[in-house]
């Protein structure tokens, strides 16, 4: 594989990893949103109540989906390139897309301290690239 190959390759890998788990963070938080206090729901219907709740919730079910293929995403990528590499980056930027997503999909305030952080995770991931 050339240079720009492995680079593409790595990236992908990175963002694939990254997406998933956002998307899968992004659904599951608004599942949850939506499902509503679980100690309410709880002490309504029991424990069996409360989880039947959040398991039969779509956003739920769609975010586990997104969870588990960032998971098999990264094992993937493990397998391929180093995890000095992999690791670091993948988790970084799944922090800031965090922080994106939130504000956009689930009209959170994310403080200037948060947008500070993940500018430095951001010059970090550079740092890790080159």
């Amino acid at each position: 594989m050339t240079d720009s190959h492995t680079i593409l390759a790595t990236t992908a890998m990175i963002a694939a990893v990254v997406v998933t788990a956002t998307a899968g963070d992004i659904l599951t938080a608004s599942a949850m949103r939506q499902v509503g206090d679980l100690d309410v729901i709880r002490a309504r219907s029991g424990i069996v109540g409360a989880a039947l709740a959040v398991v039969t919730n779509s956003r739920f079910g769609l975010g586990v989906f997104c969870l588990a293929l960032s998971f098999f995403s990264l094992l993937f990528a493990f397998s391929h390139r180093d995890l000095s590499l992999i690791g670091p980056a993948a988790t970084s930027l799944t922090f800031v897309t965090n922080a994106l997503a939130a504000k956009w999909f689930l009209h959170e305030h994310v403080d200037h301290r948060r947008w500070t952080a993940a500018i430095f995770v951001c010059i970090g991931v550079a740092l890790l690239a080159f």
